[in-house]
């Protein structure tokens, strides 16, 4: 016997469930199940999170035809919509400065947003309006390339904890003050800044992503950062110069930067961070101990310079629950074939009975044999009693020395019977 009808599972399970459904899908998907049914007509149209992109819309070799038809298509959605919008993202090449945006800024406004991420495409920058600056209830808030000038009645996002800020223009003093009106941010990233001097305060920061040319970095009232992610880009010719491109003050920078996260969980520190945090005086410095500190990653270190070697083991010595390091060298032809000075440092009583009793892996990469470096080989084999692996992998310029390197590094006396030393000897 044939049934009249079959029942409908899915249009009787709750709202929220189909909404969950929704959400998974494609907004052009989640429109298109407007035409299942009656019962299906308007479901999309109550959801609180919509994401548009590129694929929204059929892609062809006119740009202004996608352009308009991915503008039409947004607009529509947003006007049949019914309810609060707790999520917008939209992330486009193909719009960058667009009447529209504003507008949907405008209605997104006045719907109870609370996540907002616009990541627009090449070309025009896209001017944010000031209207933006209204969203009190904004909890996470991302943007890349565009232009951001806070109005003055502006008294702060007192709901934010996520802020992302990429390729922003952005007044310098605007965005110290914009981080500080945001009593709640967790989350932090600025990425490609140009020659900015920034003083972080946000008592309640726990991740610091920082990527740009930065001339200067504070963190004050940040005591509860757990990670920290630094790249300081720099053009070639100042790289000529790396010091003098930095801010010079007495203050010593390793202090000025972490002497204040005692939370600090995770450490990775890109090109010129080492060498940013050696500036200064530390004569009198008092080091704090990172307790929580499990992981470090260290690129381009140069170890011909011996006050960046001194921030290598300023780290590594004062985080006594260090599980795991991975260090990269910076390969320099002349040093390699010169006496570093200062060697009797590593004779110091200060360092014999310092002991890294739980760290179980490090990772050398693009070693270049200079005496620092194997001297801190050296150091970290004898004091590592937990230690499980030790990889070295040589730099790819390093054409010789690579076998008296390793009858070095197997002659090294070890703290941990288990150790064992992974030479990665890669054909030149």
């Amino acid at each position: 016997m044939i049934m009249d009808f079959e029942q409908d599972l899915i249009s009787d399970l709750p709202q929220s469930i189909i909404e969950t459904i929704l959400i998974k899908l494609p907004i052009r998907d989640a429109v298109r199940t407007s035409i299942l049914s009656s019962r299906w007509r308007y479901k999309w149209a109550t959801l609180t999170q919509l994401a548009f992109d590129d694929n929204c819309v059929s892609l062809c070799n006119d740009r202004a035809i996608v352009e308009n038809n991915l503008s039409n298509f947004i607009t529509r959605c947003l006007f049949l919509h019914d309810g609060p919008i707790h999520k917008f993202s939209l992330s486009t090449s193909y719009l960058q400065f667009s009447y529209d945006i504003d507008q949907w800024l405008l209605f997104l406004s006045r719907k109870d947003i609370k996540e907002l991420v616009l990541e627009l495409g090449e070309g025009e920058w896209f001017r944010a309006p000031s209207f933006l600056f209204s969203c009190k209830n904004l909890t996470h808030l991302e943007l890349v390339r565009c232009e951001l000038d806070p109005p003055p009645c502006f008294k702060g996002f007192f709901r934010l904890k996520y802020l992302n800020l990429q390729q922003v223009l952005i007044p310098p003093d605007d965005i110290e003050c914009l981080i500080a009106s945001c009593p709640l941010l967790e989350s932090l990233t600025l990425s490609y800044f140009d020659s900015l001097e920034l003083t972080v305060s946000a008592p309640n920061l726990k991740y610091l992503i920082l990527e740009g040319e930065f001339k200067d970095i504070s963190l004050v009232n940040t005591p509860l950062l757990v990670f920290i992610s630094v790249a300081m880009y720099m053009t070639d010719d100042i790289a000529d110069d790396i010091a003098e491109h930095f801010e010079q003050s007495s203050s010593y920078n390793f202090n000025k930067f972490l002497g204040g996260v005692p939370q600090l969980e995770k450490l990775i520190g890109h090109i010129y961070f080492t060498k940013y945090l050696s500036i200064g005086n530390h004569e009198g410095c008092i080091p704090i101990t990172y307790h929580q500190l499990k992981f470090i990653e260290l690129y381009q270190v140069s170890f011909d310079d011996m006050k960046e070697v001194l921030v290598v083991l300023q780290l590594i010595v004062n985080s006594p629950n260090l599980q795991e390091l991975q260090i990269s060298g910076s390969f320099n032809s002349s040093a390699a074939t010169q006496q570093a000075p200062g060697l009797d440092f590593w004779e110091k009583r200060c360092f014999i009975d310092c002991t890294m009793g739980r760290l179980k892996t490090i990772k050398m990469t693009d070693v270049s044999g200079v005496p620092h470096e194997m001297k801190l080989i050296k150091f970290l084999l004898e004091h590592s009693p937990s230690l499980e692996t030790m990889s070295i992998a040589p730099s790819s310029y390093l054409t010789e020395g690579r076998l008296n390197m390793l009858i070095d590094l197997v002659s090294f006396r070890r703290a941990s019977t288990r150790a064992s030393i992974i030479f990665i000897h890669e054909q030149i």
